[in-house]
């Protein structure tokens, strides 16, 4: 499947909205969210981001991803990652992260990219560190179910040769 990305669109948001699986994976995506993540949430999370971009196989949109910290010659921090259920393990996190690290780098000449991945999110721990990013901090959270979770932050130093 050829993949392209390309900002997102409103009329996006509805299929978006359909991505997380319950309760816990929009812990993951967008932990102020309440589940089910509604077209309003997004749509307002999305007005106070950047960069808000959707990945597409086959004219079909199957993962999202913005920044939540976007400085010129600073620092981009990626958030609200998501993918389809249906399109999970077929290297769509991958292409979207790759297409993140590139926007931070043409639009915003950032210095370091960073992510932040709960630890029940496996599949995210296991990405990231193959995408070049590496761990710098862990800050207690609350989850849903009030349990204590841990939020692993990472970032990548990008480079300009």
């Amino acid at each position: 499947m050829k993949l392209s990305h390309r900002p997102a669109r409103t009329a996006d948001i509805p299929a978006v909205c359909c991505f997380p699986q319950g309760p816990e994976e929009l812990f993951y995506m967008f932990p102020k969210a309440t589940y089910p993540l509604t077209p309003a949430q997004l749509s307002e999370a999305i007005a106070q981001r950047s960069c808000s971009t959707v990945v597409e196989g086959d004219g079909v949109v199957l993962a999202f991803a913005n920044f939540y910290k976007a400085e010129r010659d600073g620092v981009c921090a990626l958030g609200n990652v998501v993918v389809a259920p249906g399109a999970r393990g077929r290297g769509v996190a991958r292409y979207l992260v790759q297409s993140m690290i590139a926007l931070a780098r043409e639009e915003f000449v950032a210095r370091e990219i960073w992510v932040s991945c709960f630890n029940h999110n496996t599949a995210g721990l296991l990405l990231y560190p193959q995408l070049g990013f590496v761990p710098f901090g862990i800050e207690e959270r609350q989850a849903p179910d009030g349990g204590r979770v841990a939020l692993v932050q990472m970032k990548q130093v990008l480079r300009y040769d």
